[in-house]
């Protein structure tokens, strides 16, 4: 082969920008909202095309489109990003004390609660049930009944600590599961506050893509859970 001159190094300014837009699409989107964004917006495909390609209906694609184009819009003074350190240590120290009341203290009667991809709650008072709530099973359940055999292999079957750590310009907290071959990030939580209580969480523990970025950066261990719940199987 004829000697080709190497490729010229990459505009250091110009892909840091695209990691930033990247960050930006994976953490504000649910998975079905990123994809619609993807094939419609960047790479031109239509409505019905993209609506095959994910196979759903193109009702579904306008109306992925419609909220993620929203969210990529949104005044970023709205982020997570002011979420005060202090807000994050005591959701944290609740957390790891097990203590629901004290956690269910930190939220506003009108908080949400994000599971992205997955649902939506709302008010603390839901998301402290035994059966469904997010809060609850957070603190008390292992990931065995919602997570797929084959991404729950060598997990010990405990619940988690969460800790918060700096990502970029934001305050955020990593959920870590003890695993035979040491402890894992699964979840990554992200507060919006006002004051000095919560307004809403949103959990990615079911975007991996979010969680594998997160942690790429910040050199953390992580595993996936996949993109769904997967609910426990019976004999």
């Amino acid at each position: 082969m004829p000697d080709v001159a190497p490729p010229a190094p990459p505009d250091e300014r110009l892909s840091l920008e695209g990691r930033e837009a990247g960050a930006t699409l994976i953490g504000r989107l649910s998975p079905q909202e990123r994809a619609a964004i993807l094939l419609k917006d960047v790479f031109d495909f239509t409505i019905d095309e993209t609506a095959g390609i994910l196979t759903t209906t193109p009702g579904a694609i306008k109306a992925a489109l419609h909220r993620g184009r929203g969210k990529l819009s949104s005044d970023r003074a709205a982020s997570s990003s002011t979420v005060p350190a202090t807000v994050v240590d005591a959701f944290c120290d609740a957390f790891n004390a097990r203590d629901l009341d004290r956690l269910v203290a930190l939220l506003l009667d009108t908080a949400t609660a994000d599971i992205v991809g997955i649902a939506t709650e709302y008010g603390p008072s839901k998301m402290r049930q035994s059966d469904t709530g997010s809060l609850y099973h957070s603190l008390f359940t292992p990931i065995s009944h919602a997570v797929a055999e084959e991404c729950r292999r060598g997990d010990r079957g405990g619940v988690p600590r969460v800790e918060r750590r700096a990502y970029r310009d934001e305050p955020i907290i990593v959920s870590w599961y003890d695993h035979d071959a040491g402890p894992v990030v699964r979840d990554v939580i992200r507060l919006v506050a006002e004051g000095d209580r919560v307004a809403s969480i949103k959990f990615h523990f079911f975007s991996p893509d979010v969680v594998a970025d997160v942690c790429g950066e910040l050199g953390l261990p992580w595993r996936s859970n996949g993109y769904r719940y997967w609910p426990e199987e019976t004999p």
